[in-house]
């Protein structure tokens, strides 16, 4: 089984993570500017497909055509929705393009099948180096504008989402919306604290390296946006990988990568840190937090590279290096008040070890006064990702915690996107005896059985298991099974909803002789079923108590893909359940449900829901200084407030100003803290049921 959205983790997870020797950060004077190159619009490459594409199309074409999961037709039905496809990818706020050019284009909308199908794209390259003109023009507008200093006192809105917006028909149209971008750019570096001049320097080098950008495009760009277009049409796991990225891939599988030990991830125009390796010297530096923003990157002593706007494949190229390399980040820090930090980084190996499975033990809080070495314990064993040998691993956790006399076990599979299919099974294994983890299907409907044979399990006691929206694929098969057996209760918010089966496949052959290297493709080939006869696909697993969570299923995974794979169910396997939860989940859920009445942290969640529900389909944003200014104070009293009320039931003395918040606060798990105390119950509830 693959990772879920294998290809978005070859660009955010793999490659970009990132091992570091972090050394003592400090607030970054403005950067040098090095004014790129001036580019005119005749600089601008006419893009042409390469040799070697026409056969790649050829060959995708017809390997998704017979052996994809999904059966579909090469029609004009499909050939429209990849034309859609192709345009959004392109200009996906509908900022670029006229609405002059859209209806030019409108001739091909039922031509894509047969230009995949025949490798013959021309059309789409006309296509996109129309974009890229459009894309200069604009560009070289924003520069323009720069000249004269906005006025931030007056009283507009800046309309960031335009997703299903009209195309612009007039280029004044399109100048206004520009110009409210770069307002908008502009605004955001004043909230920052920076003058006039410093603005404009800053967005002159960000616009012009845009423009530099345009300038380097390369025929496999346009081909790869085909493609994709293409593939995501027919399955939202389906994709094609360009030769750079197809390499990247093999080093995630080879889990022998050399970087800094973090993940990226894309967010409106900015690389934001989603998370470091655990164990990796990022984490062990404690200088890069998660959401922090990149916002420019050295190599050595050489200067910064302004990369805000940049795709994310490209700021993760100029991030990777050789081991032994030294790479500076420039690091937007803050949410209301942010600040710039230069952060120097040597590059290192990245190693499975870093991504492992790990344990400790959660003791439950005593009273003041009562011994401590009486109390209640629990084993918490954390699973980032289903790798090779998970089980093995679990199953020396799972010793050390019984010679601590845990009560209890709780697996937390938050975030764990998924990984190899026996290893889902071979897990499962450690916590039933015997019997079948999950069924397959593949696209001629012949069903195989993944089981559990050894008779054995490693540990019979309490259980419970923890997952969130982003729990999938492997992750989804373990909590289905154990919660089929009735051998655990799931905990947490309803996860992504994907069950299917990618396999990889490289495009070459050894008798290719292009001068070019042809890329690799992923896309579905089976389903995979619950043993109770359910998919996992779209639905997910949802869980037998459920955290409140602001992310309703419909909102979230499979659920918003338009062409995923539908829900249905197959006959059920044979198995016999170990235990009937049912009525001690509603008995452990009435218990969850009056304590969390009185739990201030579960207050403030239902406030950040409630806030995020009614500001969700926000689609504008103030262009006034004053009343961004006046919600950014709004923000910080309220992160202010929040985190003086935290360190007050800690003990601890309140502190005058978000910016000495102690990192501590950032450690409180409240959905670990409360998972615990279900998970004690359910140990109550089994000494009942004995007794």
């Amino acid at each position: 089984m693959q990772n879920i959205c294998r290809l978005a983790l070859a660009v955010s997870l793999s490659f970009s993570s990132l091992m570091v020797v972090a050394e003592q950060a400090k607030v970054v004077e403005p950067a040098k500017v090095v004014e790129p190159v001036q580019i005119a619009e005749q600089d601008l490459p006419q893009l042409i497909q390469e040799m070697q594409h026409k056969k790649a199309s050829q060959r995708i074409s017809a390997t998704f055509s017979r052996q994809h999961y999904k059966k579909f037709m090469m029609d004009d039905a499909l050939s429209s929705l990849i034309y859609d496809f192709y345009l959004k990818q392109l200009d996906y706020s509908r900022q670029v393009f006229l609405e002059s050019d859209i209806a030019s284009f409108e001739k091909y909308r039922k031509s894509f099948d047969d230009m995949v199908a025949t490798g013959k794209l021309a059309p789409a390259y006309d296509i996109y180096n129309l974009n890229v003109k459009r894309r200069f023009q604009r560009y070289q507008y924003a520069l323009s504008l720069l000249e004269t200093e906005f006025d931030f006192s007056q009283k507009e809105q800046y309309v960031f989402d335009r997703e299903d917006a009209p195309y612009a028909t007039t280029e004044a149209e399109l100048d206004e919306l520009w110009r409210q971008r770069v307002k908008s750019d502009a605004l955001n570096l004043k909230l920052a604290g920076k003058d006039w001049a410093e603005i404009k320097k800053v967005l002159s080098k960000r616009y012009n390296y845009a423009l530099k950008r345009l300038s380097q495009g390369e025929s496999e760009d346009v081909f790869q946006i085909v493609m994709n277009a293409f593939s995501r049409t027919v399955e939202p796991h389906t994709s094609y990988l360009s030769p750079r990225n197809a390499e990247r891939f093999q080093m995630e599988m080879n889990l022998s990568l050399e970087g800094i030990g973090a993940v990226l991830r894309a967010e409106d125009d900015f690389t934001v840190i989603q998370s470091v390796v655990t164990g990796g010297p990022a984490d062990k530096s404690k200088k890069i937090k998660p959401k922090d923003k990149i916002v420019g990157v050295a190599q050595g002593d050489k200067e910064f590279v302004d990369v805000v706007g940049w795709r994310l494949d490209d700021v993760v190229d100029l991030i990777k290096g050789p081991k032994g390399t030294t790479v500076r980040l420039q690091v937007e820090k803050g949410e209301d008040d942010p600040t710039i930090e230069v952060i120097s980084i040597v590059r290192d190996t990245i190693k499975l070890e870093d991504r492992a499975a790990k344990s400790e033990v959660y003791s439950e809080k005593q009273a003041e006064g009562e011994d401590v070495a009486n109390a209640k314990k629990l084993g918490v064993i954390t699973i980032p990702s289903f790798y090779n040998k998970l089980s093995r691993d679990v199953a020396k956790e799972i010793a050390k915690l019984k010679e601590d006399d845990v009560q209890g076990i709780i697996v937390d599979l938050r975030g764990n996107g998924g990984g190899s299919l026996v290893e889902a099974t071979l897990l499962t294994g450690l916590f039933i005896d015997k019997g079948p983890v999950v069924q397959v299907r593949d696209g001629a409907n012949r069903v195989e059985i993944n089981k559990d044979t050894d008779g054995l399990s490693y540990y019979d006691g309490p259980l419970t298991v923890m997952v969130d929206r982003y729990s999938a694929s492997a992750s989804e098969i373990f909590a289905a099974a154990l919660q089929d057996y009735g051998r655990a209760i799931i905990i947490g918010e309803n996860t992504f909803g994907k069950g299917t089966v990618q396999q990889h496949r490289g495009l070459g052959r050894v008798y290719d002789l292009y001068e070019n290297p042809l890329g690799s493709i992923q896309f579905t080939i089976a389903k995979f079923y619950r043993i109770n006869g359910g998919s996992t696909q779209h639905k997910g697993v949802t869980p037998d108590i459920l955290y409140p969570s602001a992310i309703e299923p419909s909102e979230w995974g499979e659920s918003r893909e338009e062409r995923a794979l539908e829900w249905d169910k197959i006959n059920k396997a044979s198995y016999r359940t170990i235990n009937d939860f049912s009525q001690d989940i509603a008995y452990l859920d009435s218990l969850h449900k009056e304590r969390i009445k009185s739990n201030d942290e579960f207050k403030y969640l239902n406030e950040d829901i409630s806030y995020y529900r009614a500001n969700k389909d926000k689609k504008s944003a103030s262009l006034n200084f004053d009343e961004r200014k006046a919600e950014r104070e709004e923000n910080k009293l309220k992160r202010l407030t929040r985190a003086n009320m935290r360190l007050t039931a800690m003990a601890k003395e309140p502190v005058e100003s978000v910016d000495d918040i102690p990192d501590e606060l950032a450690d409180l798990d409240p959905f670990l803290d409360e998972t615990a105390h279900i998970t004690f119950d359910l140990v109550e509830v089994g000494k009942i049921a004995k007794k």
